[in-house]
Parts: structure tokens; sequence; C-alpha cells
């Protein structure tokens, strides 16, 4: 893949593979009624998950979103979670990275503000 913009792209992760990336689940829970095999995984990124209490809180909420991903931001500057985003970062930088959530709503989950995160210059 040429340098430039990452391709980054988010799914939930029962539905069946489609397209060409490496399959990263970025939850903290494994999804329920999901057997391994049938996730198709590559990586399973717990460390990049926001944290219990965040989650919580948010609940998938669409009007705390904005308030939910200034707060995940905020948790993805931790040291741990860090690296894991500079992890990321590394493997999007060679292949396209396909990040995957249980959520129904993937358009308001932690995935879609990684997405934009790890599409962001590093800090």
């Amino acid at each position: 893949m040429p340098t430039g913009q990452p391709q980054i792209t988010v799914a939930r992760v029962y539905d069946p593979p489609t397209g060409v990336g490496t399959r990263v689940l970025v939850d903290r829970i494994w999804p329920r009624g999901l057997r391994k095999e049938a996730a198709h995984l590559d990586e399973w990124c717990k460390d990049v998950a926001p944290s219990t209490e965040l989650r919580r809180w948010y609940g998938h909420d669409p009007e705390r979103f904005e308030e939910f991903s200034r707060r995940y931001r905020a948790e993805l500057k931790q040291p741990a979670r860090a690296a894991a985003v500079e992890h990321l970062r590394d493997v999007a930088r060679s292949r396209p990275v396909i990040l995957l959530t249980a959520t129904k709503r993937v358009d308001i989950s932690q995935a879609a503000v990684l997405a934009t995160v790890l599409g962001e210059p590093a800090q």
C-alpha cells in the first residue's frame, strides 16, 4: 500500500468478512454467541477498548456520543492504550485494517472513533 492516508474501515464482527484487510476486534469483551473460528480475526486488540466505566456510562446513547468520543480519546492517551494505538497505526501503514466491534451501530461505536484517531497524524 502506498504511503499516505491509511485505509481503515469499521464493521460488525457478526457480519461475514468482506474485502481485504487485517481484521482486528477492538472490543474488551468477546462478542456474545460468536465462536472464535467464526470471527475470522487476525487480532484481538483489547488494549484499545474503552474502560468498563466509560463503556457503561455511554451505553451507546447517540446523545452521549460526542462526550463519549472526547473521553475515549483521552483514555487512548494512557500508556498501554497509546502503545496499542501505535501498534494499529504500524499495521495500517502496510495494509488495510478492518476494525471490528459487536456494537449494532458501528457509526457511534468506539471503533468509529478509533478509525478517526488512526487516520490522524501521531502526536
